[in-house]
């Protein structure tokens, strides 16, 4: 049946399920794109942001790291511009500090040079800077080389989805909070999403569940051929007396036998010093304590071919991983390659975040930026970072695509 407040013959053109960056990006877009239109986002927690969004370590990526002609890399360089234009006429603290990427031992050398090779490439403006320069620019660094990266930054991204769901709002779009769906019901018009706050019929439905959103693709009669595997960053943060050690944003050269960043440090826009994330499995898709399981999540996760054949292709990697989350002194060692002076009790536990990785049946993890079209509908079933930073170009892209 119809929610209660709503007339008989109501029906939105647009439905966007999940209220994260990429859902509001996506609202917000469709809005302007189709200004006549009546446009619906749900979300099942009661703040936007709640996941996601609002545990990442706020930086604005230059996309640096992606591989050329992607999705990412295209709409993490077209991101990056909208998002600072957005900030700046929103009255949104950010600050383009850079970053630096440095190597700390000779294997790591050719690496970097790989990196600034993609970087030239995805038409970023890199600058190559010896051992002594780093020290110039980031005094406590232990170095061999690093590469500058002049167009990252640092923003507070729940603050900047409070502005998208405000601009939504004030474009006619509705909003509901603390309401979860439940069931997709296919009509001859569109859909019908079941929900825990009533029914809301729709014409064309976007798919931006994150954690969910291989689930919410199957309710609504699309198997993504992907499962999402959920991996838990956690953190540290610098006392505030040692902030000092940490001007702009610090990062190893990545390793190539793994599919993550590795440790590095953030200085976050309150000024704040983060340092982290490791990178180990989450017994639940929600799970941002290490007691933290779900039964039916992991039981997807161990049952799926494709997480054996991960967990057998990066199993000396992924132990490392998981002997940072239970030993401070590990953690502390990786932090200390690129900054010696870090000691243990400099660092203090902070947030977790858990990150929406979709894997293949053969064990690949997706790379990239993954769209699934369904009949009426946009399922985006990969969005892990740089989704922030790239947020209003995805957005628009979506808008592009749905009709």
């Amino acid at each position: 049946m119809i929610s209660s407040d709503l007339p008989s013959t109501y029906q939105y053109d647009f439905a966007v399920i999940g209220g994260g960056i990429v859902g509001l990006s996506t609202a917000m877009a469709l809005g302007h794109r189709y200004p006549d239109t009546r446009i619906l986002v749900v979300e099942k927690e009661s703040t936007w942001a709640a996941h996601q969004t609002g545990n990442n370590s706020g930086v604005i990526h230059s996309g640096i790291y992606y591989k050329p002609d992607s999705l990412k890399a295209k709409l993490c360089r077209e991101g990056n511009h909208l998002l600072i234009e957005f900030c700046q006429k929103h009255g949104i603290d950010y600050e383009i500090c850079g970053k630096i990427i440095v190597a700390t031992s000779p294997e790591e050398l050719p690496l970097l040079e790989n990196l600034y090779e993609r970087g030239l490439a995805n038409g970023l403006n890199l600058g190559k800077v010896t051992a002594e320069e780093v020290k110039e620019i980031e005094p406590h660094i232990s170095c061999l080389a690093g590469i500058r990266v002049a167009s990252t930054g640092i923003v507070n991204y729940r603050q900047v989805c409070q502005k998208y769901a405000e601009l939504v709002a004030s474009r006619g779009g509705e909003l509901r909070l603390s309401t979860k769906v439940m069931a997709i019901v296919p009509t001859s018009q569109g859909y019908v999403l079941e929900t825990s706050q009533g029914s809301f019929p729709a014409k064309f439905i976007v798919n931006c569940a994150g954690l969910f959103s291989d689930r919410v693709a199957k309710l609504g009669g699309v198997d993504p051929q992907v499962q999402i595997v959920p991996f838990r960053g956690e953190y540290y943060e610098l006392r505030p007396e040692k902030r000092y050690l940490v001007k702009h944003l610090i990062y190893p050269v990545p390793n190539p036998n793994f599919p993550f960043l590795g440790v590095h440090f953030t200085r976050m826009i309150d000024g704040s010093v983060h340092a982290g994330p490791n990178a180990v499995l989450s017994l639940k898709r929600e799970g941002y304590q290490k007691t933290d399981i779900n039964l039916r999540d992991l039981a997807e996760v161990f049952t799926y071919p494709g997480f054996w054949k991960l967990a057998a292709k990066y199993a000396g990697v992924g132990l490392e991983e998981m002997v940072r989350s239970f030993s401070k002194a590990a953690f502390v060692r990786s932090l200390q390659k690129l900054i010696p002076e870090v000691q243990a009790d400099d660092l203090v536990p902070t947030h977790a975040g858990v990150r929406a990785q979709a894997l293949t049946k053969e064990g690949g993890l997706v790379d990239d930026f993954l769209l699934v079209r369904g009949e009426k509908a946009i399922h985006v079933c990969n969005a892990p970072s740089p989704a922030a930073t790239a947020s209003l170009a995805i957005g628009e892209a979506i808008a592009h695509q749905v009709f």
